[in-house]
């Protein structure tokens, strides 16, 4: 058998017969979940909500149900550009497979999906959103009783250099420079000269008020996760704490407090839990130090009957009813409530299940930063990675695998693990033999 070498030219074949095309298995979750959403009449379903978008006649779109799946890999596969979305499902013959298009078709092009995701209204992804709710509820796995809320930043496709004034359209650049010739500087400066600049003057912070993004003006200046200052966008979820299915996802400014959204996330939750069910209700929400707030717990206590589990932030002043006996009475049971052990332990349970949706949604979904710009858009996408993220967490309970990529990381624990053991069963010979020798 003589060496095989790569030909330096290679002419490709004017014509393959069908049966001799290279085909693909398939992957056992995307087949499967090509089963549940087909059982579920998912696709002529979608095409009846979509159909009013589009003109009866001319040349034919993508179909509904593959723009959708082609959304859904960018979740499964950790994607977050829908370019690069694109073009993995156009190199992969198993994702090929999962969107119904053979060897011989070219599968849709990045530039459908933004088309799609601007003439599409927000409706529209929420009823799907809904849709894949009442799946999940039909195969027993919501309950929507007891919710956990929390909140994470996430980073704008917008650069921080490209921040103007909302009163003289100035550059941030254009703007250090004024102020140094205010101050006695010789202009031009160069740019060492201006950061050293900027960096000792007197009063410098960058305001939402007085600061906005030209090219993204819904994003917000703020911190992130891990302390960097951009231009940011928050994400809130509210979570069944029995079964960690995402009941609400909403997207919101960058600088709203998290007392200011908690109202609307915990609306949009019962809204959607109505449609699955109308005897559904929210009876218990629970959250961290970031929503404590008294007006906050009387409203959600007294006024609307659910009860609350958030914990008290740290106050050295001692707090002033001015008479509202109300929200006294009902901000002091709270506090009794969380101080007990099942207070405690729900509020470990909300850090453990709403903290890893996050982590599945931001982390190995992708989504921590956005390529789409606005507040709308982003909803868009925000609402197809959670109604993703609820059916991995279907296929986990049917199939015992939620991602593509969860028989890999199985094998590669079952490999540590094994290595592990040889690992003791070594060392416990070693300390076997020096017993001996001693």
């Amino acid at each position: 058998m003589s060496l095989g070498r790569k030909d330096k030219e290679k002419q490709d074949p004017i014509w393959i017969p069908y049966n001799q095309a290279p085909r693909s298995p398939g992957h056992p979750f995307y087949e499967k979940l090509n089963e549940l959403l087909e059982k579920d009449g998912f696709d002529r379903w979608v095409e009846d909500l979509c159909a009013k978008y589009f003109k009866e006649k001319g040349r034919r779109s993508i179909p509904p149900g593959v723009y959708f799946r082609m959304l859904m890999i960018g979740y499964f596969e950790g994607i977050v550009s829908e370019r690069a979305i694109a073009w993995r499902c156009a190199d992969s013959m198993s994702l090929r497979s999962f969107l119904g298009y053979g060897v011989q078709e070219s599968t849709p092009d990045h530039s459908s999906l933004t088309v799609w995701r601007q003439r599409l209204d927000l409706d529209v992804y929420q009823a799907v959103f809904d849709r894949v709710l009442k799946l999940v509820d039909s195969k027993g796995l919501l309950d929507g009783s007891r919710l956990g809320v929390d909140a994470t930043t996430m980073e704008a496709n917008a650069a921080m250099r490209s921040i103007v004034r909302k009163d003289t359209k100035e550059s941030y650049r254009e703007y250090v420079d004024r102020l140094a010739e205010e101050a006695g500087e010789k202009p031009p400066l160069s740019a060492s000269e201006r950061v050293r600049f900027d960096r000792k003057r007197k009063g410098k912070k960058t305001s939402n008020k007085e600061w906005e993004s030209p090219t993204d003006p819904d994003s917000r200046v703020g911190r992130m996760k891990d302390g960097r200052t951009r231009l940011s966008y928050k994400a809130e979820n509210a979570v069944d704490l029995k079964t960690s299915i995402i009941v609400s996802a909403r997207i919101e400014h960058g600088d709203q407090a998290d007392t200011a959204t908690l109202l609307t996330t915990i609306e949009s939750a019962e809204k959607n839990l109505r449609k699955v069910s109308k005897k559904r209700k929210i009876l218990d929400v629970v959250a961290d130090k970031g929503y404590h707030k008294a007006e906050l717990i009387k409203e959600l206590n007294w006024k609307r009957g659910i009860t609350t589990y958030i914990p008290e932030r740290e106050t050295k002043s001692r707090r002033k009813w001015k008479g509202d006996e109300r929200a006294r009475t009902e901000f002091h049971l709270n506090r009794q409530r969380c101080k007990r052990e099942h207070g405690k332990a729900l509020g470990r349970k909300r850090a453990n299940l709403v903290e890893r949706a996050f982590a599945h949604l931001c982390g190995t979904g992708g989504m921590r930063r956005f390529t789409t710009r606005g507040l709308e858009n982003g909803q868009k996408r925000y609402l197809i990675q959670a109604l993703a993220y609820n059916l991995g967490v279907l296929m986990r309970k049917m199939h015992g695998i939620g991602t593509p990529r969860s028989p890999r990381e199985r094998a590669l624990l079952a490999y540590l693990a094994h290595c592990w053991l040889i690992l003791l069963s070594m060392l416990i010979r070693v300390v076997d033999s020096e017993k001996n020798d001693h």
